[in-house]
């Protein structure tokens, strides 16, 4: 948990100005897989749900459609900005708030092919869809003017946690690693250009974890229950050039910052599958 403390501090230096007493941000918007799905794959055609126990006994909502026991890395976040969790953008039927939304959808990923056999989820595409709607139909109800909403959109974070799905598609096996690890991060820029397009200025996205230690992996015979290294190097050829893209947009799109967020996510969740 000492790396969770750090890079939350390191989020708060970066990104935010601390308001006594107030939320450290006005809104928290969450895209990505499994990892960060808090529930719209509840209500999509797919065999990848959580809305059942064991998932969410730890969780004083229960079984929300959260692949853990427990709380996800947005969970953690949301508190640490003194913000509500972002609920779910497909089971929102209110108005919508203004202290963000979760888009991510578990078995998706960067690629728009990617996780569609499983039944319809939403890619990253299909997320800043989701996302342009909110932002153009949605939130100016919420604001005086333009300004006003391009204002509070500059100060809210945004957190993707995205990628893992990919590396176990059949695209992947049409490519050598770095072409594929390349393809990703060059489909990921276009999609970062976008949100900024849509008044996204603070974004974090998180490094891809070590999909050789998943438990479809590791528990065959073949491995015994220890992790396929040569899996994992597949995903480090992505996270070793993320930093250098995400630093490229910082430097090239005015009064953006894009930062890297560490592999947090083997410590902070305990899936009893990955999707």
């Amino acid at each position: 948990m000492t790396a969770l403390i750090i890079f939350f501090s390191l989020l708060q230096y970066h990104l935010i100005s601390s308001v006594c007493g107030a939320p450290l941000a006005p809104a928290l918007y969450v895209f990505g897989d499994s990892l960060f799905d808090s529930g719209n794959n509840n209500i999509l055609p797919t065999v990848s749900k959580a809305n059942f126990e064991p998932y969410g006994v730890d969780f004083a909502k229960g079984d929300t459609g959260r692949f853990s026991n427990g709380r996800l890395v947005p969970d953690f976040i949301a508190e640490f900005l003194g913000l509500p969790y972002p609920p779910p953008c497909l089971s929102f039927r209110v108005s919508t708030p203004v202290t963000g939304l979760n888009y991510a959808s578990a078995s998706c990923g960067i690629l728009s092919e990617t996780g569609q056999s499983l039944g319809r989820c939403l890619s990253l595409d299909n997320q800043i869809d989701l996302f342009q709607r909110t932002v153009e139909s949605s939130l100016p109800n919420h604001f005086k003017g333009p300004n006003e909403l391009m204002d509070y959109l500059s100060k809210s974070i945004l957190v993707v946690g995205i990628g893992s799905n990919d590396y176990m598609s059949d695209t992947s096996k049409q490519y050598t690693p770095q072409e594929f690890a390349q393809l990703l991060l060059d489909k990921l820029s276009l999609n970062f250009q976008r949100l900024y397009s849509l008044g996204a200025r603070k974004v974090v996205m998180f490094e891809i974890g070590p999909i050789g230690c998943i438990p479809s992996m590791t528990r065959t015979n073949q491995h015994n229950g220890k992790c396929v290294e040569e899996s994992n190097q597949l995903v480090a050829y992505f996270n070793d050039n993320l930093l250098g893209m995400l630093k490229n947009l910082t430097s090239t799109l005015p009064n953006s910052i894009f930062v890297r967020g560490p592999c947090l996510l083997a410590r902070l969740r305990c899936n009893y599958e990955s999707l």
